[in-house]
């Protein structure tokens, strides 16, 4: 029950703000902060409680929840479509609903300086974060779906009102491009029900059935299927969860979303939800197709190349801090498809440890920006020289996140650029060469844009600003710390993947092999 009560224990905070008139906006503010706190603390647990060497889900729920009459037999027996609700963790998943619920606490505590509409705004913060929760800890096809989607409504209205001047047309293009992704994903799901049953015969929607019939060597039927059949699927699945990611060149929605969505919701958005496009590549593109994934691994180099030189390049020439961050997370997504490119161990490890440590750098990166942006209205860079003698405080965090960053070793990015960059050597030296420049030029551009921040003269708008306040160096602390956290000691989260990897990792490896 413990997933369950994780992924819907925002109900509670949602059902206390719904009885609270909108006047109160002070304890409107704590409500949705408060709220967050429950399954902060049962993720903990689950965190704690996590047996490392049990392969696996674990937590695991099953209940019967649709069953949908579709014909009957000769016999008259009732032929019936059932769906049901399936819960589970594995070393995978589970870092990421830790990672979920951290950054949505600290979400909520950086939501403290809205002011209009606080009723609406917590409640779709809390309706997203339960949408985000039922992603991870979902193991059927339909209800990751449903959840998946969940994510989409509460961010469309979070984005077009409480973002800022544009915020209406980023968040039409975010919902056109995470429309077509969620309706390529639901046909890829339907065929897959329909076509290749679980390994007792019967259709099923469970993931690891899927996994485990779909990757088995004696499954007769799916040796039977065309080869350019079970490549499509792949590839559906690839771009569904790639515009997601984002991959190039569909990545021009999460421009104008980091741009224009406020601070808070960034943090969610850049910290969490492109994390999602990522486990879903994972779990169920290279997961369900490991051989489909195999053959595709040289493009889905390249293309990780292309995201990370493009990225980082185009991060140089930005004359805002918003879409600095922007490209760099553009750039640093591209080494998560390096990693999964590998097809290794190492690789895949690397490509999780990024996705991990990215989640809490742009969650840290984007909250300095919200931080700035309070003080002085606006993020434009060349009207933000001379920080570091107003906001010291704020300007030394700032400096440490970008080294974090760019890959200074003892800082969780170090470790996660090492591993997918290691593993990619191992098998394509030549395309993990060139993807190494974008290491380069992430430090080219992160000092430009952080020491023409902080250094120089004091710039009029920040004559006069006030430092970081006690509740704004809470979040900074609490993410730095767990950026130091991976660095300095990454069995923390390595050791949770590895019976996950080694029931992936064979399959491929053996297809390599």
């Amino acid at each position: 029950m413990l997933l369950s009560l994780i992924t819907f224990s925002p109900l509670l905070a949602i059902i206390v703000l719904a009885f609270i008139p909108k006047q109160q906006g002070g304890v409107i503010k704590q409500i949705g902060i408060l709220g967050t706190l429950l399954p902060l603390i049962m993720s903990l647990m689950l965190f704690t409680n996590f047996h490392y060497q049990q392969p696996g889900m674990q937590y695991a729920e099953h209940h019967d929840w649709i069953s949908i009459p579709v014909g009957t037999d000769q016999a008259g027996q009732v032929f019936e479509f059932k769906i049901g609700y399936e819960m589970g963790v594995d070393g995978l998943s589970m870092p990421l609903i830790v990672l979920t619920a951290v950054i949505a606490t600290l979400a909520a505590v950086a939501s403290w300086s809205m002011k209009k509409r606080l009723k609406e705004y917590f409640i779709l913060f809390n309706v997203l974060l339960i949408g985000m929760f039922g992603v991870f800890a979902s193991q059927n096809l339909f209800q990751f779906f449903i959840f998946f989607e969940m994510t989409l409504v509460p961010m469309f209205f979070l984005i077009g009102i409480w973002g800022y001047g544009e915020r209406e047309k980023a968040a039409n293009k975010f919902l056109i491009y995470n429309g077509v992704g969620s309706a390529i994903m639901l046909i890829a799901f339907l065929i897959i029900y329909l076509t290749i049953p679980g390994v007792d015969g019967n259709p099923t929607m469970n993931m690891s059935q899927l996994t485990e019939a779909l990757t088995s060597p004696n499954n007769q039927m799916l040796a039977q299927l065309p080869e350019s059949f079970k490549f499509g699927l792949f590839l559906a699945l690839f771009i569904a969860f790639g515009i997601k990611l984002p991959i190039f060149p569909f990545h021009t929605w999460m421009l104008k979303v980091h741009v224009q969505a406020p601070p808070a919701i960034v943090m969610i958005h850049s910290g969490i939800l492109l994390k999602m496009g990522a486990y879903g590549l994972l779990r169920m593109g290279i997961g369900f197709f490991p051989e489909q994934a195999y053959k595709f691994a040289t493009w889905m180099a390249v293309l990780g190349v292309i995201n990370i030189l493009y990225g980082a390049v185009l991060a140089f020439v930005q004359k805002d801090m918003k879409m600095v961050m922007a490209y760099s997370s553009i750039s640093h997504m591209g080494i998560v498809l390096l990693g999964f490119a590998a097809m290794n161990t190492i690789g895949f490890q690397g490509a999780i440890f990024q996705v991990v440590s990215h989640g809490f750098i742009s969650a840290l990166m984007f909250f300095l920006i919200g931080v700035i942006w309070e003080r002085v209205g606006t993020s434009t860079i060349s009207e933000l020289g001379g920080m570091a003698k107003s906001m010291p405080f704020a300007s030394g965090i700032f400096l440490t996140v970008a080294m974090a960053s760019l890959g200074l070793p003892g800082m969780s990015g170090f470790i996660s650029e090492f591993l997918a960059f290691l593993g990619l050597f191992g098998s394509m030296p030549v395309i993990a060469a060139i993807g190494a420049l974008g290491i380069i030029l992430t430090a080219v551009y992160l000092l430009r844009a952080v020491l023409k921040t902080t250094f120089g003269p004091t710039a009029e708008r920040l004559k006069g600003a006030a430092d970081a306040q006690p509740m704004e160096v809470i979040p900074m602390v609490i993410l730095l710390g767990f950026i130091l956290l991976i660095g300095i000691y990454p069995a923390v989260l390595a050791d949770p993947l590895q019976q996950t990897l080694k029931t992936i990792v064979p399959i491929v490896t053996g297809i390599g092999g």
